[in-house]
């Protein structure tokens, strides 16, 4: 049985507390995304939307196999009941679908999920991180003309900058260019789909006061934290308490000139704390201590890490560490981006739904990625060969799976964190001492 048919065979089978495997992928909010874009042509093609949209998430998950094996374990098939074997047509029907597709796709489904997923509040604002990665590309002659080849490496590379709702790590929003381009102009883009009431946790190489003033003023409650820089020039304002000031930072005639709105001064907060001897400081917009105290902003800041795991579950676990992406082709390679950012979307909130099924008061991100990444997976292969009438057995076996998912508690760091070495070409001669 194919997965079209399986997915519209038990939306009419629906057991208590156990919802349709259509919800993997709503077929609805496919179709609300190929709407919005030039893409309903593909209807009339033999390679269904739905088809298409599965095959750029078994890229993701079977990323060691090749396209002929994820059409043949997804058993996706045309109108006419043959298979896609060809790469040739697979990459024609990739072509056809474009890039403007999957990212509408993407939209529509975290949009969905997130709306969803009902994520806890701190002090009433979602907890948000953003942070940048890179990418290899396959060494083409295309990929070589649209992307840069990093000195010193041998692949051109994409960079990303993600936004991270950081509770259950599903991205709510993403941009990325060529590897020359600043992380701080991909982060300026995505502001528009910040929501309001929210707090976002930048790493220190994000700080410019006209990206974090217009993150602040575009919309409602849209507040921001930060490390302090070294060297960075303020006047304290008055104190809020014991390490708690409310400072002036001023900006520059260059910044004013790229950030029209920026004023030539900035009121923030600085809160310091005190680890094992040593002082580390943040800024933020929070400058109210009543509703924000500072004791509690004090922890904020370690949730950022989150984000950094994950970048790490998305190119360990579910790429399989394979650093280089499989498209030749440079809109191929954005298209194939945003398939992996939805796959791992879609991941993700199957462990939200796994988490809300537990007794007692578990996050999603305390939950392992690799188990539930595996679980699905066992669902996909699955599915092909099984009647409608025992998916639903299926579905409640894999829900009943999240307790076994729970992950032991998090070790301090022993060790503090060191840049590591650049790698030779040549191997290091231990016994050569004598010889300087």
């Amino acid at each position: 049985m194919q997965l079209s048919n399986a997915l519209d065979a038990i939306n009419h089978i629906k057991p208590n507390q156990v919802e349709t495997l259509a919800d993997l992928l709503p077929l609805e909010l496919i179709e609300e995304a190929y709407a919005l874009t030039d893409t309903v042509t593909l209807r009339k093609r033999k390679l269904t939307l739905e088809s298409t949209a599965w095959l750029l998430i078994g890229m993701a998950i079977y990323n060691d196999k090749s396209m002929a094996d994820v059409v043949n374990m997804l058993d996706i098939v045309d109108r006419e009941g043959k298979p896609f074997v060809a790469p040739s047509a697979l990459t024609q029907r990739r072509k056809s679908l474009g890039e403007s597709a999957m990212k509408s796709l993407f939209n529509c489904t975290q949009k969905h999920w997130n709306e969803k997923a009902n994520h806890p509040h701190w002090n009433g604002l979602t907890l948000l991180g953003v942070d940048g990665v890179v990418w290899r590309t396959d060494d083409s002659e295309e990929n070589n003309k649209a992307f840069t080849k990093p000195k010193n490496t041998q692949y051109p590379q994409v960079r990303m900058v993600c936004q991270m709702e950081l509770s259950s790590h599903l991205i709510s929003a993403s941009a990325f260019d060529d590897y020359n381009v600043n992380e701080m102009v991909l982060a300026e883009k995505l502001i528009e789909s910040t929501p309001d009431n929210s707090l976002t946790l930048f790493d220190r190489g994000f700080y410019s006061l006209g990206l974090l003033h217009k993150w602040q003023t575009t919309g409602s409650e849209r507040h921001w934290l930060i490390p302090l820089k070294k060297n960075v020039q303020y006047e304290v304002i008055r104190s809020l308490g014991r390490n708690d000031k409310l400072v002036q930072l001023s900006s520059n005639p260059r910044a004013r000139k790229l950030w029209p709105n920026l004023p030539k001064t900035l009121e923030a907060r600085l809160v310091t704390r005190k680890i094992n001897g040593k002082d580390y400081s943040v800024l933020t917009s929070m400058t109210n201590p009543m509703k924000y105290p500072s004791a509690d902003i004090g922890d904020l800041y370690s949730h950022r890490w989150e984000i950094e795991l994950g970048y790490r579950e998305q190119k360990q676990y579910m790429l399989g560490n394979r650093l280089t992406l499989r498209s030749r082709l440079p809109e191929l390679v954005k298209q194939e981006l945003w398939g992996i950012l939805l796959t791992y979307n879609l991941v993700r909130y199957q462990m939200v739904k796994m988490c809300h099924s537990l007794k007692g008061d578990y996050l999603p991100y305390q939950l392992s990625f690799n188990g539930g990444l595996a679980q699905i997976v066992r669902l996909l292969v699955g599915l092909p060969y099984s009647s409608p009438g025992a998916v639903p057995r299926q579905l409640k076996h894999f829900y009943c799976m999240a307790e076994s998912l729970i992950l032991a508690p998090r070790r301090g760091r022993s060790f503090p964190r060191t840049v590591k070495p650049r790698p030779q070409r040549y191997a290091r001669n231990k016994n050569a001492a004598h010889l300087k």
